[in-house]
Order: C-alpha cells, then sequence, then structure tokens
C-alpha cells in the first residue's frame, strides 16, 4: 500500500475559506497544482486549497496559471499558488499504466467532504484519451468532490507510490442520477501521460529527471541533524531534477546564501544580526568573520550538528571562493551547519571545501565517536564478568586504541584529499564498531563527501 497521510492530496474549495468543496487537487511543486477545469469553473476564478490531510500546512488561495487552462476534452487546469507552500511534499507522477492494475482514488463527496472518503478501483482501458476506471461494485463508482482527485497505485517491491492520473468523470452511466443506481459501475480519469503531452511541466516532473528521491532523503536527513555531520557538500548542476529537489527542500535551512549574488560583507552582516551579539561585540564579530585573528566569545555556540544551517548555492560562482570558504569556516566555529553546494567542479571552490571544511568537520565527527567508543570500551571493562551476558553493555567491535591510532596517522598526512578519504573510511570503521550503541541510528548514513 502507499502512504497513509500525503501533502500532495488537496481539497479545493470557491472563492474561500469558507467557500463550498468543489474537488479535489494534486501538488505537483511547491507552488503548482492540478485538477479538472470544471472544478474550477472559468480561468478567472479564485480557488482556496486547503492541505487536508496535512493540517499544519497552511492553507491557500490558488488562481489559473499562465497557460494552464485547458477546459476542452481534456478538462485539465494547471493552478498557481498565491505563495510557495515547499513545507509539502509534492506528488510522485508517473506515466506508467498497467491493465488491471489496482488504484485508490481519494475525494471529498458529501456528506464526508469534511473528513474524506476513499475508493478502490481497477485500471480497465482506453475510452479516447482518457482511461477506465472499474469499480468493485455500484457503491463504489466516483460521484462528485472526486473530480481531479488523485489515481494513485500502492507500493509494490521496489516500484514507490506514484500518481498515474486524476478523476475527470465522476459517474460511468450518464442517464442515471445516483452512482448506487447505476448500470455501469465505471468512471474515468485522464492519465498522467495525456497531461504531459498538454502541459510542460508535467512532462518534465513524470519523466526521468523529474526529481531526484535519493537526493531528498538524503537532505532530510540532513537537516534533521540527529548524528549528522556538520558539513555537507554536493555537486548539483543548475537546472533538472537534482536542481529541482535541492530548491525544494531549501526552506529547512536558517540562512541560504546564492553564489555571486552577494558579497561575503552582506552575508557576514545578516550572520551577525542573527546572532544578536551584544553592541560592544558586534564589530568585533563582524571583522573576525571576514578577517581572522582573535576569536569574540563564543558564548552563542552551540554544539555544531545541533546547531542552525547556512546553505550555499553555487559556491564556485562566488568571484573568490576561496576567501568565501574561509570565512564560512569561521561561521562553522560559531555553531553553524553548512550546506555548500557547487554547480561544477572546475575552478578551486571544490579544493577549498576539502581543505577548510570538509577535512575539519570530518577529523571532528572522528573525533565524536571514538571518544564514545572510549567511553563504551571502559564501562564495558568495570562491568565485565558482574552481569550477564544479556545484560552486559555493548563493546565496540573494535579495541578503540586502534582508531585512535588511525585517527592520529591521518591527522598527520599533509595532503588533503588523502585525509579526507582516509577520514571517510574511519567513520565507516567507527559507525560499525558503534553499530548496537544507543543513540546511533542502524541505518548508515554516510559521511560527508563529494555526491
Amino acid at each position: 500500500m502507499g502512504e497513509l497521510r500525503a501533502d500532495w492530496r488537496l481539497r479545493l474549495r470557491r472563492d474561500g475559506p469558507e467557500g463550498p468543496v468543489c474537488g479535489a487537487g494534486v501538488l505537483i511543486t511547491q507552488d503548482r497544482m492540478l485538477t479538472c477545469a470544471h472544478v474550477v469553473g472559468e480561468p478567472g476564478a479564485r480557488m482556496w486549497v486547503e492541505f487536508a490531510e496535512s493540517p499544519a500546512i497552511p492553507p491557500v488561495a490558488a488562481r489559473v496559471a499562465p497557460d494552464g487552462w485547458l477546459d476542452g476534452r481534456e478538462d485539465i487546469a494547471l493552478l498557481a499558488l498565491d505563495s510557495p507552500r515547499p513545507q509539502a511534499e509534492p506528488a510522485p507522477l508517473s506515466r506508467h499504466l498497467e491493465r488491471g492494475a489496482d488504484v485508490w482514488l481519494g475525494g471529498y463527496a458529501a456528506p464526508f467532504d469534511a473528513d474524506g472518503m476513499w475508493l478502490a478501483a481497477r485500471i480497465s482501458g482506453l475510452h479516447g484519451d482518457w482511461v477506465q476506471l472499474d469499480a468493485r461494485r455500484n457503491a463504489e463508482v466516483v460521484r462528485p468532490g472526486f473530480s481531479g482527485a488523485a489515481v494513485h497505485t500502492g507500493r509494490r517491491g521496489e516500484r514507490p507510490e506514484s500518481v498515474v492520473g486524476l478523476v475527470v468523470s465522476w459517474r460511468g452511466d450518464l442517464e442515471m442520477e445516483l452512482p448506487t443506481e447505476n448500470d455501469l459501475a465505471f468512471s474515468y480519469m485522464i492519465p498522467v501521460d495525456r497531461i504531459a503531452e498538454l502541459v510542460p511541466l508535467v512532462a518534465e516532473l513524470s519523466g526521468p529527471d523529474g526529481w531526484d528521491h535519493a537526493l531528498a532523503a538524503r537532505l532530510r536527513r540532513w537537516f534533521a541533524g540527529a548524528d549528522q555531520p556538520s558539513v555537507r557538500f554536493s555537486v548539483i548542476p543548475d537546472g533538472g531534477g537534482r536542481d529541482r529537489t535541492l530548491r525544494h527542500q531549501l526552506h529547512r535551512a536558517h540562512l541560504v546564501h546564492r553564489g555571486g549574488r552577494g558579497s561575503p560583507d552582506q552575508l557576514v552582516d545578516t550572520l551577525v544580526a542573527q546572532l544578536r551579539p551584544p553592541l560592544h561585540q558586534r564589530n568585533r564579530y563582524r571583522d573576525w568573520l571576514l578577517e581572522g585573528g582573535d576569536e569574540p566569545e563564543r558564548s552563542l555556540a552551540g554544539r555544531p550538528a545541533a546547531g542552525p544551517v547556512l546553505a550555499v548555492v553555487g559556491l564556485d560562482e562566488e568571484p573568490d571562493p576561496a576567501a568565501l570558504v574561509r570565512v564560512l569556516a569561521r561561521v562553522r566555529a560559531l555553531g553553524f551547519r553548512l550546506l555548500i553546494v557547487v554547480r561544477g567542479t572546475e575552478g578551486p571552490a571544490p579544493e577549498a571545501v576539502e581543505r577548510d571544511l570538509l577535512v575539519p568537520a570530518l577529523d571532528e565527527r572522528a573525533e565524536e565517536l571514538l571518544r564514545r567508543a572510549e567511553r563504551m570500551e571502559r564501562t564495558w571493562s568495570r562491568l565485565d564478568g558482574l552481569t550477564d551476558s544479556a545484560s552486559a553493555p555493548p563493546r565496540p567491535a573494535t579495541d578503540p586504541a586502534t582508531r585512535r591510532h588511525r585517527l592520529g596517522e591521518l591527522r598527520g598526512l599533509r595532503e588533503p584529499h588523502a585525509r579526507l578519504v582516509g577520514l571517510k573510511q574511519l567513520l565507516r570503521d567507527l559507525r560499525a564498531d558503534l553499530a548496537g550503541a544507543p543513540g546511533l541510528p542502524g541505518q548508515r548514513t554516510g559521511p560527508v563527501g563529494r555526491r
């Protein structure tokens, strides 16, 4: 089966929050959604969009996007939200259809328009540009309030849940008044592959480069901060699915700096304003961040793994990337976690990040895990023989002294890249040593590095 709750399943009202429920919709980006044209009524209509299954996401008004009105046989409307909702996960669109596949539909038919209702169906076959959906019995044919609803598959093996179409017709037998009286228990959807022919954005999103879901999962884990390194570095070219995925996740950062669009001075001024040090220390903070020298008091600094996030997107587009990296190294010392993105691998940016940010961050992370292993070893040694094996605390798989010696060897290397490679391997080894330790996630998230 698929997800029980989904941000991308939307409930629509006409005019405003007090208007009548008139149908459903599907969120496809942080500021675009799909529904049926007959749900909207006319191109100039104002709709009210509710995230019915995710009430923490505020509702928002929406209007037909430019070139988003297709009210002929296709019956499609692409709406633009008045303000984006990046905290909502968009629908996974798929052009793949299988005859006989089971699908699910969630709509807002009266008297269930407050909480919604669910129907199951099976993909039958083509009906012109539409696809027929067979219900198991008459009572399960879609009805008013389902128009524009997502038709989606469940999770099958390695294949994720995906939206394959929109409900477009609410009953199979148009001669009858009520679905329960239908002689024919079927309805229709317009499939994603047909919508993709008409809406370029849908073609892009449902293609192989629509989204990078693996990158999204890694970024969500890193932003969450639990047992994550203080610096993450990624190579993400401008445009395409990886860049779209990044942009969708950037709302999780406390501050975003875009390379080439602002000077280090402006970034530092913004940081100092957010840190709000005492008035007599503001100039010291600013001067130190820009030029180095004696550090100011760092009473405001938190643990790097739990601090606020500064995202720098397009570091390689800076006039002097290495100079900004030196500033970022001092920003990290104040407790900030850093997401660093370059658009390409040419130029000095990757080398500067490796030397001044990644190696120190990985060294700190290795020291943290090594100390945890040493504490575990001391605890185990004290209690060895006093408790039975089932009650004994976990012991690191490898003597921490061996790992400590390896860390010392790595710190003696002069070449940053060799240190980086060695530290990444040491972190993998330490994670394996601590696999049974409380508070350490069982899944391997991997140390930071080039991705």
